[in-house]
């Protein structure tokens, strides 16, 4: 089909190249032959009248022009998906959809494995790809190459639907050894003692504490850091470091490893945790089936653990 002189099936190859950025690659995706995916690249050059593609090694690097028509290309082949081709009904027994959720380990060890639980009862043949929360997020958002992100609030734009998912607090975590945690924490230790603290993606972006320490011009003696929540425990275990972490996340691990779990002594507010997916999904069947059963397992999550602080006892 040609729409003023475009042959619309070009835009599917050029989607295909932006995103595997390999001619071979891409026709593979396509189903098309090495010889027919060339030809769809020469016919582009002729009708942008650009070469769109350069090469540099094995990689395909694209033009200012090739960029500049990624996401209107890839916002023009979802729409036809989500709003023409896709009008049938899910069926989540039937279905083989995957869905790309990016989300901390924090989220997946105390929520979403419930998630991945309950769908392989009621949609054997769904999958998940869970990936690593990275920096921007709003990009693959727009382009539709996730379907859900789950993390604060705060985090989140306001660029695509979000939704609350349930607050969380943060607490203090360490080894039962460590002297400085048999009675109530304060600031001034909290700051001197050695921190194991988590910096995500490829911007190492601070964490919600770090961030209100620097925003109140303080700063921690963070001895380690490491990129997820899953690799603080056995860095804590045998010595006097310390650890900011999520309440249920260590609950979590309190009964996997022998941890000291104590009350913050920063006065920070709770998180909210949050789901957001991309603005075109939001009339996407398969979505919405997800979603309903994401905001339903949020609703069954308990309470975060309180921790009161302990009295030191006296000598007689």
């Amino acid at each position: 089909m040609r729409f003023k002189g475009l042959d619309l099936n070009l835009l599917a190859a050029l989607d295909a190249l932006m995103t595997e950025r390999s001619l071979t690659v891409a026709a593979r995706s396509l189903n098309l032959s090495q010889p027919a995916m060339s030809a769809a690249v020469a016919r582009l050059r002729d009708y942008f009248r650009d070469d769109l593609f350069t090469m540099q090694g094995r990689q395909l690097v694209p033009t200012p022009l090739a960029e500049a028509l990624a996401s209107p290309t890839r916002e023009a082949l979802l729409h036809i998906q989500l709003s023409i081709v896709s009008r049938e009904t899910f069926d989540p027994g039937k279905s083989d959809r995957r869905f790309r959720v990016v989300l901390s380990d924090f989220m997946l060890l105390v929520f979403f494995r419930k998630i991945v639980q309950r769908v392989s009862r009621e949609g054997p043949g769904i999958s998940f790809e869970l990936i690593q929360f990275d920096h921007p997020a709003d990009e693959p958002l727009r382009r539709g190459e996730v379907d859900f992100l789950i993390f604060p609030d705060l985090f989140l734009s306001n660029a695509h639907p979000k939704a609350k998912l349930f607050d969380e607090t943060l607490v203090c975590v360490g080894c039962p050894s460590n002297a400085q945690l048999s009675r109530k924490l304060t600031l001034e230790q909290y700051m001197s003692m050695g921190h194991v603290a988590v910096q995500s993606g490829r911007m190492r972006k601070p964490s919600v504490e770090e961030r209100f320490l620097l925003e109140h011009g303080l700063k921690r003696r963070i001895e380690v850091v490491v990129p997820s929540f899953g690799l603080i425990p056995a860095l804590l275990l045998g010595t006097n470091r310390i650890a900011t972490m999520h309440s249920r996340l260590a609950s979590y691990f309190e009964e996997l490893f022998d941890l000291k779990i104590v009350k913050l002594p920063l006065p920070l507010p709770s998180l909210a945790e949050a789901v957001q997916w991309p603005t075109l999904h939001n009339s996407d069947q398969a979505s919405i089936w997800l979603r309903d059963i994401i905001f339903e397992e949020a609703r069954h999550m308990a309470q975060p653990r309180k921790i009161t602080a302990r009295r030191p006892t006296r000598r007689k």
